[in-house]
């Protein structure tokens, strides 16, 4: 399975978020994983490499071309809104998330203003804990039914 972590800025959320799943997926479900690094700069794919990202490219293209080349992504919500962080988040890139068929997971992180309504509000460790439990539940019901 081919999952896209997406982020931006300093790419402190897709680095968490890879080193939870390095961390949480058990080895029977890890080897069938390729962690995809999608930076909207070069800073954030850097950080998500180091945090063991499979491989990892940079920009708008990137983010348009493998938003259809995956089977999930995973981010921020920010990464549906155009103009977010701090304006990294282009409307192409956005559009090429949202209209993507892949599975989305997206952290409700309340930095772009946008409130979802009946979201409790969590800190970042405890909403990893549940990204990374998603995603043991999508990859063992795939196995389930191979």
């Amino acid at each position: 399975m081919r999952i896209a972590v997406i982020d931006g800025q300093g790419g402190g959320i897709g680095k968490g978020i890879i080193e939870k799943l390095r961390k949480e997926l058990p080895p029977e479900l890890a080897g069938r994983v390729e962690l995809i690094a999608l930076g909207t700069n070069a800073l954030a794919t850097g950080a998500m490499l180091r945090a063991g990202a499979d491989e990892g490219a940079t920009g708008e293209n990137a983010v348009v071309q493998t938003a259809e080349a995956v089977d999930v992504i995973l981010g921020p919500i920010g990464i549906v809104l155009a103009h977010s962080m701090l304006g990294e988040l282009t409307p192409r890139m956005a559009e090429a998330i949202a209209r993507s068929k892949a599975r989305k997971f997206l952290i409700p992180i309340n930095r772009c203003r946008v409130d979802v309504v009946g979201v409790q509000s969590e800190t970042l460790p405890r909403l990893l804990d549940a990204l990374a439990q998603r995603v043991r539940e999508l990859l063992q019901a795939e196995t389930d039914t191979r």
